[in-house]
């Protein structure tokens, strides 16, 4: 597969409010998504947050396989502050919020030592598109969160959401960096919807899912299609278009299966995670 180039105009833009922005931050929330950790962390922001304090969010951890999660909280506790959610439990917010004040409690107290007045930390929230960026801001805003406006040495477009009395979070859009050189990371971040997958040849993206559903959750895919795949059979791919379509009585095109319909089908029930929990990756596969 030839590299894929992957950036938005708008992608540079953000990039450099980033920069401007982290002077009057206090920590970086990065989110990752806990089916593809790896993946889903944009390399490009170690040199932007520099030595900032971090906190590493694996987001969606009930769409990934619960033992491949902890894995990565051991793999990513060597290096960050970590913690694993599920964005669809308000509570689980909260838990980010107080491990933000741990990891800031001296800092703060420092400040007061030195006469300054109590004020509110300064989060700012990173991530590439969908590993739920938006979903954990609007979620915090829309129960308990006011937005404060814009603040001297922000951006003017920069929004600023109180989520409590003593915490706020900057806002940001999602950032993916300029090429994927490595197939595989494309691949994953294509099927937790990060990047739209038709960049990808979608052919190409469905055998990448296939085998890997085949080699590692191979009753994933019993228990949601009835499919049992041998992946030795060289005809594996046409009788796997053939089952699920006929499972789902998708109907034939002049006599032949619509394989369109077949992989959005898949590909949605993928992105949707109907078919189960599932770790596209895990700490073994890491090139440190």
């Amino acid at each position: 597969m030839a590299q894929i180039q992957w950036y938005p105009g708008h992608m540079q833009k953000a990039k450099r409010e980033i920069s401007e922005k982290l002077k009057v931050i206090d920590i970086v929330i990065e989110l990752v998504d806990a089916r593809a950790p790896y993946s889903s962390k944009n390399p490009m922001l170690n040199d932007i947050i520099n030595n900032k304090p971090r906190l590493i969010v694996l987001t969606k951890k009930d769409m990934a396989d619960e033992i491949v999660s902890k894995l990565w909280l051991d793999y990513y506790q060597q290096h960050y502050y970590v913690l694993s959610v599920n964005l669809k439990n308000f509570n689980e917010y909260q838990k980010i919020i107080e491990q933000c004040r741990v990891i800031l409690k001296d800092k703060m107290a420092k400040e007061q030592a030195r006469g300054m007045k109590p004020r509110a930390i300064r989060a700012m929230v990173l991530g590439i598109p969908n590993v739920g960026k938006s979903t954990f801001i609007n979620k915090l805003a829309s129960r308990k969160a006011t937005v404060t406006g814009n603040k001297p040495g922000v951006t003017k477009s920069q929004q600023i959401i109180r989520v409590a009395k003593d915490f706020e979070l900057f806002d940001t859009p999602g950032v993916l960096w300029p090429k994927f050189e490595d197939e595989r990371i494309a691949k994953n971040i294509a099927l937790i919807g990060s990047i739209k997958q038709d960049i990808l040849p979608l052919d190409d993206l469905f055998i990448y899912a296939m085998q890997y559903l085949t080699i590692h959750y191979p009753k994933l895919l019993e228990n949601r299609y009835q499919l049992t795949i041998d992946l030795n059979d060289e005809d594996w791919l046409i009788k796997t278009f053939d089952h699920i379509a006929k499972l789902r009585k998708i109907k034939p095109i002049r006599g032949e299966t619509d394989y369109d319909r077949v992989m959005q089908l898949f590909f949605s029930e993928i992105n949707n995670g109907t078919i189960g929990p599932i770790s596209w990756e895990d700490p073994l596969c890491v090139k440190d």
